[in-house]
Order: C-alpha cells, then structure tokens, then sequence
C-alpha cells in the first residue's frame, strides 16, 4: 500500500519513519518533508488541500495521515472523506478542541473534565479586570493555533495584564489572539497523555512528557518543546485509570453528545496536582517532540491502527505492544528560538551521532541543499535513543548531541531530570 504522510516536522518524519518499517507499506510519501525525511518517504511540495487530493488521487494512495494541526483546524479530512480517499485524523468540528482554547475549556466544563477555573474574553479591558480581581496566579492564553507558543505563564498581576496586551492588542502571536482564555496556574508536575480514538473506544499510547520551556530548569519562554522521554513515572497504572474515567471517556462521550465524532488521536495536556489530574489543554494530534521517543519505544505496526480509525473500524481488540525501555528525544534548537532566528546553517555530525547506536535523529527545522543539511527553522532536529534504562538512554541521547554541530545551535541539559528523581 502506498500511505501520504502530511507535515514538515519532526514528528511527521517519525511518522515516516515508522510506517515505512511495516510489511503493508509499498512507498510513503510526504507533503511537504523537509531535510531529513527522504531517509523514508518520497517528499512533495504540496500543502494546499486540494493540491493533496489531487496528489492522493493521481498516485493511488492507500492511507493519508495528517501530522500538524493546522491542515486538521482546516478541514483537511472532511475534505479528503468527502472525495472518497481514506485519511487519519479528526474532522475539522472536532479540530476544534485544539484550534480554539476556549471551546475546549466550555466542553471541560459543560462535561466535568477537571480542569483550572478560567474565564474568556474577546475584550483586553475585561480580561485585565478579570486577572485583577483573581485571588489566584494566572495563566493567559491566546485562543488560536499559535504552534504551541501561545501560552504566557505569570507570576504576578503586572505580568499577566501585560501578556494580555502583548496578545491581544500587540497582536505577538497574529490572529490566534483576537481573544484569550486567563485560567488559574495549577501547580505540579505536567505529563502527556496521548490515546488513539475510534469515536468509541480509546486507545492509550505509553506515557510521555514534554519539555515546553526553552531553557535548564524549566526557565524562559514557552517553545514548542525541547525534549521528551518516554515512560514517564509521574503518571503510574493508577493515574492513567483515573485519566481515562474522569477525562478521556467523558470527553469523546460529551463531544459525540454534541454530535461530533472525534476519530484520530487526542492528546491531553496535564497538571498533575495534588488532588489528581487535570487538564491544561487539549491537542488533536500527536505531540512534537513527545512523538520521536513514543515511536521509538512502539513495537507494534502502527499501519494495522491507523488504518481501523481512517476505515471507521473498532479499536476494541487492538492492543499496542511498547519496548521495555525507554526513550529520549533533546531538541537542538536555532539561536535565539523561540524568538527571531537566522536560517542556513550548515549541520554536521548527524551520521556520527547515529552511528552510535540505538539513536535515531529526527529532522524538524532542515533543508536539503546540494547534499548538505542546513537549518530552516527553529527547531531544527530531535536527536532520539533508546537504552535499557533512563540514566543510559540519557548517556546515550547527549553523547550523540555533542556530536552534532550548526552555529548558534542550543538545547536543554536536564531533559529527563524529573523522572530520574522519582527513580530515587
């Protein structure tokens, strides 16, 4: 079978990567790649929808998966379903969990998700009212897509009126900001609960967590990620229970409730407080980086699954097989991201670090040109290990790091830190 794979990030390469392993799979294409994908996918220069279905059409396309959120907020599968082409992911009213904050805090609240008190406004003025008469710290979000950065976490009032400005009348992250959710801070450790939904049953993938700040010690502003590892120990056999009874079964139940089928992945952004977990946002699509080390970890064909989902097939009887150890992706990132960043630069060193072993470096942010790899964004690549324990994949992932190389090049020491401490 031939399968389409759309996106240009890390995660859309190891989606690549890993379907282009299983027997079903004849040739895997990717729309529109980037630096590194041709490693297992034919890239494509298309992102326009129908250019998409056009291209799955002409080349007999078997199965389109859809990586980023964007192409899902569009409407990207309503519009391959109703060309008749098989495709994973939800539809755009479901898209809508991730593409608006706020409809994803109202279906929280109308469904009893946990989840921080918050209000939402479309007016600065009243939003800086609500923040003043808060006896509570706060987190203000732009309600858009705003490719995970759209979140100001703030330590006091000043800096909570003053991210409300730089959202809302600065415009900092475009359209997206044209109104805010301002919620309570919660306190604890996050985690990320990722789970594949036929619009019944749900699936849970092993447990992961991201790194969302740019800088050691969870310092600076929010990115798009900076590393993840997989499992994660804050979230046991226990809390993973309590996640699917208390969110993710009322959540696909309510949205069906309110007729909206949601098949594809759901992926739950978590505080894990002292009274449980709860939600800080919802995603309808697989997390980056959080996808390299869950991949990597996965020892069952992924094909078989997308496939029942985009087929509207039952997931009951589908279980995933995970390797024991786990894994590890550290984010080396562009100078000055998730600020303003220069591009071109020539990287060295990616086949020395695989060279290694166990290792596999996902590309995000690359191009290719003239057989050199030069960066193209501000995530540029997810250097990935496996190892038959945390400390070892941790020994492993940074040794591969330092052999890789492009001027300007940062990335976080301490991803894994926190589990390594609940291991003690």
């Amino acid at each position: 079978m031939k399968v389409l794979v759309i996106g240009s990030g890390g995660r859309e390469h190891a989606f690549c990567w890993k379907i282009a392993k299983s027997p079903l799979v004849d040739e895997v294409f990717c729309a529109p790649g980037n630096g590194g994908i041709s490693d297992a996918a034919t890239c494509v220069e298309l992102t326009a929808i129908d250019a998409l279905i056009d291209f799955a059409k002409e080349h007999d396309i078997d199965l389109t998966v859809v990586g980023p959120e964007a192409p899902l907020a569009e409407g990207v599968v309503d519009a391959f379903e109703s060309a008749g082409l098989k495709i994973f992911g939800p539809c755009k009213a479901a898209a809508e969990l991730e593409g608006s904050k706020a409809f994803a805090k109202q279906v929280m609240a109308e469904f009893d998700i946990p989840t921080a008190a918050f209000g939402v406004f479309d007016d600065p003025d009243a939003a800086v009212k609500f923040i003043e008469a808060a006896d509570f710290d706060v987190v203000v979000k732009a309600d858009g897509l705003a490719a995970g950065k759209g979140v100001i976490v703030c330590d006091d009032k000043q800096q909570a009126i003053a991210a409300v400005r730089d959202i809302m009348v600065d415009k900092a992250f475009g359209a997206a900001g044209a109104s805010v959710v301002v919620e309570e801070r919660l306190v604890g450790e996050e985690a990320s609960f990722i789970a594949i939904c036929d619009g019944e049953n749900v699936l849970p993938l092993a447990s992961s967590q991201d790194h969302k700040p740019a800088y050691d010690g969870d310092k600076g502003p929010n990115t798009g990620g900076m590393g993840a590892y997989s499992p994660a120990p804050v979230l046991d056999e226990a809390g993973y229970g309590e996640v699917m009874q208390k969110i993710m079964y009322p959540l696909v139940r309510g949205l069906k409730s309110k007729g909206i089928t949601f098949r594809g992945i759901i992926y739950a952004g978590l505080m894990m407080t002292p009274k449980g977990p709860s939600v800080l946002e919802f995603n309808v699509r697989m997390g980056d980086p959080e996808t390299q080390p869950l991949l990597m970890r996965l020892k069952s064909d992924l094909v078989p699954v997308l496939l029942k989902v985009a087929s509207s097939d039952s997931l009951a009887d589908t279980v995933l097989e995970w390797a024991d150890g786990p894994a590890v992706c550290v984010v080396l990132a562009s100078g000055g991201y998730p600020g303003s960043y220069e591009k071109g630069r020539e990287i060295s060193g990616i086949a020395a670090a695989e060279a290694l072993g166990d290792v596999k470096v996902f590309h995000a942010g690359t191009r290719e040109d003239g057989g050199r790899i030069l960066t193209s964004g501000g995530r540029v690549l997810g250097v990935t290990a496996v190892a038959d324990d945390l400390p070892a994949a941790l020994d492993r992932v940074y040794q591969a790091v330092e052999r890789i190389g492009f001027d300007g090049m940062h990335y976080r020491k301490d991803i894994g830190q926190k589990a390594l401490k609940r291991m003690k």
